[in-house]
């Protein structure tokens, strides 16, 4: 397991950031998709089953992509990513968050998402 610098998955994130808004989009689809194909749903605009098929296939693409950086996905809805790293000498998980617009939090690796604390200045 690769570990990042605070700059060097900064810079990562920023790179990622259309992905991950295209993430936002392609999830919303196949929600509407999968609801406008369950018995009783409402129909949309956006297609049927090959249409959601499509999405679900381009979905998982694109969170193959963040994976390959060396990021973990952590979670979809809302978007998780984190980045391993080292702050002062302890192991940490530098961590983003859906809507959030740069990384500025971590977490231990003993604590998860709920011992998140904000990047030292």
């Amino acid at each position: 397991m690769a570990l990042f610098t605070v700059a060097e998955a900064r810079a990562e994130l920023a790179t990622l950031l259309p992905l991950l808004d295209e993430i936002v989009v392609v999830r919303a689809d196949v929600v509407e998709l999968t609801a406008g194909l369950n018995p009783g749903g409402t129909p949309t605009d956006l297609g049927g089953l090959p249409e959601r098929k499509a999405a679900e296939a381009r979905l998982d693409e694109l969170m193959t992509q963040v994976q390959q950086t060396g990021a973990e996905l952590k979670g979809i809805a809302p978007l998780l990513v984190d980045y391993p790293a080292e702050l002062d000498g302890v192991p940490v998980l530098l961590c983003w968050l859906e809507g959030e617009t740069s990384l500025d939090w971590y977490h231990r690796l003993d604590l998860g998402f709920a011992g998140r604390r904000r990047l030292p200045a």
